[in-house]
């Protein structure tokens, strides 16, 4: 293996300097004596990794590194500023990672698959002896992010209040910010399909309300509004649909969608947590909601599907998923995601979702996994994102931002692409 040159070279120019006063652990790499101590071990940690993987790692010396350097179109990543880099890996693992990439300091023309390879060797990026002391060196998901009533509104405001033109710049149509459903289904690789992503989207909320048993009369409430599309076509089919949502943004634009859709009668939009929910219903549908519930909210969450639903009555759920071994591992972590993409969020296997679901009283009646859907819904949204920098600029969102969402938009493509995350429509039937 090559060691990395330890010269600070310069980052690149295209975005210009980087706001420290909004994005402050992106513009300063860490400084401090534990950054400094850890660098040396990060470095071997790093190459020892990469040397296992099948990807090319260029450093800002000329030399490449990694178990596919040599493999022509193997997954590349380019490294700038090697320093900067491996004091922020030291400091904090892939929090620094991501912030990394977010500064500049490397990238990736083939981002999606770098990541999936990550993914896929993600049981053996560090060592075991050192991999047992993660928990206690790492940060831990802070308190205030914690998915309490008093918490949820605001970790839901921090990334769903951020601008509904903002989302409509590389959503379809629809404005559905969830996996698609692609018939036939893609390849994890899939470019394209000829089906289009509105089409696909719509299929996955029919196929939902089809699962919950949904038409003309029939009581829904939905779990998290989105931006208002199942609500619609709930009602559109004759069902009369309570909707809700602690983001303002969503409900503001649902509310438009039902009255300007002609069914603004048969659908109630409001703002509330689902803990705070009443009444009798004959069918529960929720969308990718699950995960900003929480780990120690699941029985909670599943308690209240079970208490609203009439005997006999359906739940539908969407929800992203990843292997059961890694829940426990991963759990009360934070990440790059929960720091600047989803504060408070938490991702459970299916085999939980099932177990938590049973214990309060609901019978699996339906699974279908969906995971090749999502990294082709996902790359869409990334290319889409792509092509909008000078809109997105014009809304406010800087260049920092912007690498921020590509990064985010690419890392979960990746998780899907290798199988370490998946999708499922679940469907549940409620007991007497």
């Amino acid at each position: 293996m090559t060691a990395f040159d330890a010269t600070l070279s310069p980052l690149r120019p295209d975005d210009g300097p980087i706001d420290a006063t909004r994005w402050p652990d992106v513009a300063h790499a860490p400084s401090t004596l534990r950054a400094r101590l850890a660098r040396p071990v990060a470095e071997r940690i790093f190459l020892r990794a990469v040397d296992r993987m099948p990807i090319r790692v260029l450093l800002p010396d000329g030399h490449a590194v990694g178990g596919g350097a040599a493999t022509l179109g193997a997954p590349t990543m380019v490294v700038h500023d090697a320093e900067r880099l491996l004091r922020r890996l030291g400091d904090s693992g892939l929090i620094g990672f991501g912030e990394s990439y977010c500064a500049g300091e490397w990238d990736s023309p083939d981002l999606a698959p770098l990541i999936a390879a990550f993914a896929d060797a993600i049981d053996e990026l560090v060592p075991a002896p050192l991999a047992r002391l993660r928990a206690a060196y790492l940060a831990r998901q802070p308190h205030t992010d914690r998915q309490t009533t008093d918490n949820s509104r605001s970790n839901v405001e921090r990334h769903y209040d951020l601008s509904n033109e903002m989302f409509a710049l590389f959503l379809d149509e629809t404005m559905s910010y969830s996996a698609a459903l692609f018939d036939p289904p893609p390849t994890y690789d899939a470019h394209t399909h000829p089906q289009p992503l509105a089409e696909a989207q719509r299929a996955k909320i029919d196929r939902l309300l089809d699962q919950a048993g949904v038409g003309e009369g029939t009581r829904v409430l939905e779990i998290g509004s989105g931006w208002g599309e199942l609500a619609l076509r709930a009602a559109q089919r004759g069902a009369h649909v309570d909707t809700i949502t602690l983001s303002s943004e969503q409900l503001d634009l649902t509310r438009d969608k039902v009255r300007d859709g002609g069914v603004g009668d048969r659908v109630e939009a409001r703002l509330l947590d689902y803990r705070e929910v009443t009444g009798s219903y004959d069918a529960v549908v929720s969308v990718e909601m699950i995960e900003a519930v929480g780990l120690d909210f699941l029985d909670t969450y599943f308690a209240t599907i079970q208490r609203v639903l009439r005997p006999g009555g359906r739940a539908a759920i969407q929800a992203i998923t990843m292997p059961h071994h890694r829940v426990d591992l991963t759990r009360g972590g934070y990440t790059w995601i929960h720091k600047y993409i989803f504060p408070g969020g938490a991702l459970a296997s299916r085999e939980l979702l099932l177990e938590e679901a049973g214990r309060a009283g609901l019978s699996t009646v339906d699974t279908l996994s969906m995971g090749s859907s999502y990294a082709l819904t996902l790359r869409q949204w990334r290319q889409e994102f792509d092509e909008q920098r000078d809109a997105l600029c014009e809304l406010g969102f800087d260049h920092t931002f912007q690498r921020m969402w590509r990064f985010y938009l690419g890392y979960s493509e990746g998780g899907f692409r290798s199988g370490y995350l998946d999708v499922h429509q679940l469907t549940f039937e409620a007991g007497a």
